[in-house]
Formats: structure tokens, C-alpha cells, sequence
């Protein structure tokens, strides 16, 4: 079973997403079974390195609305996160852009290590409060999951994976995502959104058994 995720990394619901098809896949009977696969999405292609201002100013200028409005959200997101064990720092988080960092998970792709270096980045992002466009810290973070730290500071100096990038994100125009997290199941039953854990198990043991009728 192939369980494709468009996510990005500077997205709350896809940390919680993520988390929560993993609840859904420890209650999953053939879970060994399953091979998950990140894609790349950005939620703002043209997003700056550098912003000034927090994520709730940020936030606040975006939707035009009270600078308490856009934390009290906030606030609720870090509460949903917690439920499900993911301790967010919102209010020490580096807004940035995160094209760099999805080239660097491609290069993890190359060595078996996305998914390690997917769960790192989100971490480092919403836990640790690190920059995730800055290239020291993503080779550090490579490192981190096993990879060769040298390696990963070499390509995010060059435009490697760039181009793999810019694939994942035409799939997904070609699928029609326009909001993610963005579940594929067998390349037939979709979840959109950070659903519960108990709906993406329903969808999971859905396409398990078609899988078992073919």
C-alpha cells in the first residue's frame, strides 16, 4: 500500500496530519506494509528568507485583523497539537520560505531518509524555533537523521533537487491540490486535510480491502 503526503513544512495541520496517520497506522494491521512518501508543496512559492515582525504580526497584516485575533488562533492550534503530542512554540517561530528544505528532504529521498529528515524539519520548525531556510542548520538537521552533512550543504549550495520540487508541485496542480495536507491512497482514495486518526484508519482498512479483491 502507497500513501503519498503533499505537505509543507511551515504548516501547522500538516505536523498534526502527519502525526495523526501515524496514530491511525499503529492501529493499522498491515502497517508494514505501507510506503509512505512525502511530496512537496508550498503554501507560498514567493514567500521571503526574512520577515519582520512574529508569525502572529505576520499573521495578523495577512488577514487584516487584531494581532490578539491571530494569536488567540494560534493558541488553538497549539492546543490541538498538544492533544496529539506535538508541543508547538509559536511564539518564537521563523516564518520563512521552504523550497530549500524541500530539495533537502528530495536529497534524503536519494538515501531512504525522508521521512526522518520530514519529521526533523517539521520539529525543528514548530518545536525548536530554527530556521528552516537557513542552509547550516538543514545540513546540520541531515546530519541529524544519518546523512552526510557535507553532502547536504553542497547541494543546498547548488540547485540540486530544485527540479524534483517543481514535479511534485505540478502533480499536485494536476490533481487539483490546492490546500494540504494532502493524503493519496493507492493512487485512488484521498484525504484531504489533518482528519481525525479514526478517519484515516476507515480509508486505510477501505483500501486494504480492494487491494485484497484485485
Amino acid at each position: 500500500m502507497k500513501i503519498e503526503v503533499w505537505s509543507d513544512f511551515v504548516c501547522p495541520f500538516c505536523y498534526m496530519g502527519k502525526r495523526r496517520l501515524e496514530i491511525a497506522l499503529e492501529k493499522f494491521e498491515h502497517r508494514d506494509e505501507v510506503e509512505l512518501v512525502f511530496k512537496s508543496f508550498e503554501l507560498d512559492p514567493s514567500s521571503k528568507k526574512k520577515f519582520d515582525g512574529n508569525i502572529h504580526e505576520i499573521i495578523a497584516k495577512k488577514y487584516g485583523i487584531p494581532v490578539e485575533q491571530a494569536k488567540a488562533s494560534n493558541d488553538q492550534l497549539v492546543a490541538q497539537a498538544k492533544d496529539i503530542g506535538l508541543n508547538y512554540n509559536f511564539d518564537d517561530l521563523i516564518p520563512t520560505n521552504t523550497f530549500d528544505a524541500h530539495r533537502v528532504a528530495h536529497y534524503a529521498k536519494t538515501e531512504g531518509k525522508m521521512n526522518e529528515l520530514s519529521e526533523r524539519i517539521l520539529k525543528a520548525y514548530f518545536v525548536d524555533s530554527l530556521n528552516i531556510s537557513n542552509h547550516k542548520v538543514l545540513a546540520s538537521l541531515a546530519y541529524e537523521v544519518g546523512l552526510n552533512r557535507d553532502k547536504a550543504l553542497s547541494i543546498l549550495e547548488s540547485d540540486q533537487y530544485g527540479e524534483e520540487v517543481r514535479k511534485d508541485e505540478e502533480t499536485a496542480s494536476k490533481l487539483g491540490i490546492s490546500g494540504v495536507p494532502y493524503f493519496v491512497i493507492n493512487n485512488k482514495y484521498a484525504v484531504s486535510g489533518a482528519q481525525t486518526p479514526e478517519l484515516f484508519l476507515e480509508t486505510l482498512e477501505k483500501a486494504r480491502e480492494e487491494e485484497c479483491k484485485l
